[in-house]
Parts: C-alpha cells; structure tokens; sequence
C-alpha cells in the first residue's frame, strides 16, 4: 500500500509544476491535495491555450506527418481522454463512448465546448477523491487502478498535451499561458537592485 503511495506521488510530482511548489510553512501537503493542485493547474492552463489561438489556426500543425494532430485534435485527445478516465474513476459510463473528437469536430467552439465539458466531468471526479479512496481500485478498460493513480494519470497526459500545444503555439509566435503568467509574475516583482 505504502508503495502505491509512492508511485502515484511521484508521478503526481513528475508530472505538475504545481507540485514542485513547496506547501506553506507547517502545511501538509497531502495526495489527494496534490492532485487537485496539478488537475487545476493544467485546466487552467489548457482552458486559456485554447482560448488563445485564432479559429482559422485550430488546424495547424507544426509539420508534414500525417499523424501528427492539429491543433485543435489536440484538445479534443485531451477530452476523449479525460472523458474516459474520470467517467472511470467516478464509476460511471463514459458520456463520450462511440465518439471520436478528434474526428468529429471542426470548429474551434466545438473543441473549446468539448474540453470545458470533459473538465465539468472531471471536476467531480476529483471533488471526489478523498485521502480515505485514493487507494480504491476502479475498473478502467479490462482492469483496475488506484483511483489516484487514474488520476494522476489525468494530470500527467494533459500537461503532456499542454507541453505538445506549446509548441504549435511557438510556431505561431504565441506566448503559451503558463509562461506568459510566469513573465508577468516576474515583471511585477522587478529585478534586485532597482
């Protein structure tokens, strides 16, 4: 059990930049904690990136590979998925089944409703998670996993999808959100010395 724990603390760590944020002074920072930290951190982060680039470029891509998503399909694999795994960990049917996003939607409203929708779905799933089930197992696919390994997995993918959508950002001169936030925050500090 206490392996468990380990494991899915640290790929909760590996996997958010908000967990490398220490907890304030004589705070505890625990699991589940930890994991409504990094899921909220990522949200934000892909509900502004897909606020921020322009419709007519939500079918860019960065190359020539045919498998290579759009940007737009990025944002619907991260809902697809999403769906799958919080459905999963609430211990309901998934409300996507038989449908494929990536092929499905066309517009960049249509993506952006599809990622706030999956999000509502997995904003129960963590509001959910508890320190006392984080351990339960859940059915996914033909097994089963810790619940907050699931999640875990949630925050881990989409901050992957998050690293990926930077850089089709980049490749149209946007400022990825996490970064833009980050400079403001520094900008406002200022430099020593002045």
């Amino acid at each position: 059990m206490k392996q468990v724990v380990f494991v899915v603390a640290g790929v909760l760590f590996a996997a958010s930049s908000a967990v490398a944020q220490p907890p304030p002074p004589g705070q505890q920072l625990t699991l589940t904690a930890s994991l409504n930290r990094g899921y909220n951190s990522v949200k934000q982060n892909l509900t502004e990136m897909a606020a921020k680039m322009s419709d007519a470029d939500y079918g860019f891509k960065p190359g020539s590979a045919a498998e290579m998503r759009s940007y737009g399909q990025l944002f619907a694999h991260v809902a697809n998925s999403q769906f799958g795994s919080c459905a999963a960990a609430l211990g309901q049917p998934n409300p996507n089944q038989g449908h494929n996003l990536e092929t499905e939607l066309k517009a960049k409203a249509e993506f952006q409703k599809a990622l706030a929708d999956s999000f509502a779905l997995c904003d129960k799933a963590f509001a959910a998670l508890t320190d006392q089930n984080a351990m339960e197992l859940v059915k996914q696919g033909q097994g089963e996993i810790a619940r907050a390994a699931l999640l875990a997995n949630v925050v881990a993918h989409s901050n992957e999808m998050y690293g990926t959508g930077a850089v089709y950002m980049r490749a149209k001169g946007l400022v990825p959100p996490s970064t833009e936030r980050a400079t403001a925050a520094q900008a406002g500090r200022g430099t020593p010395g002045q």
